[in-house]
């Protein structure tokens, strides 16, 4: 599977458009995690536990979207974007989306 952050694949040529394709995922914080990373975000510094989840939750969206442009008959997605948004008190969700294609 091909993917890219580009309109098209360089060196390929779309031959049908499949539509959009979105994975997504819903995550929350670890209430231990949460009380140490309260502690460092009042002193300063990276929040490891946190860009861990969002690492995370990142490639499971990833794989979801992969997984629905297969599906469709895709070999390859263009335009990935990603978005988050809170869904409640700790708790985000993160989204990847992009167009299905089939590339020659």
């Amino acid at each position: 599977m091909e993917l890219t952050t580009l309109e098209t694949v360089p060196g390929k040529t779309i031959t049908r458009h499949l539509g959009l394709v979105q994975g997504s995922t819903v995550r929350s914080k670890h209430v231990g995690k949460a009380i140490l990373g309260g502690h460092k975000n009042f002193l300063g510094g990276e929040l490891k536990s946190y860009t861990a989840l969002l690492n995370e939750s990142r490639n499971e969206a990833l794989e979801r979207m992969i997984e629905q442009a297969r599906t469709a008959g895709a070999n390859a997605v263009v335009n990935i974007r990603f978005s988050t948004s809170n869904i409640a008190a700790g708790a985000a969700e993160v989204m990847a989306y992009g167009t299905a294609v089939v590339v020659a």
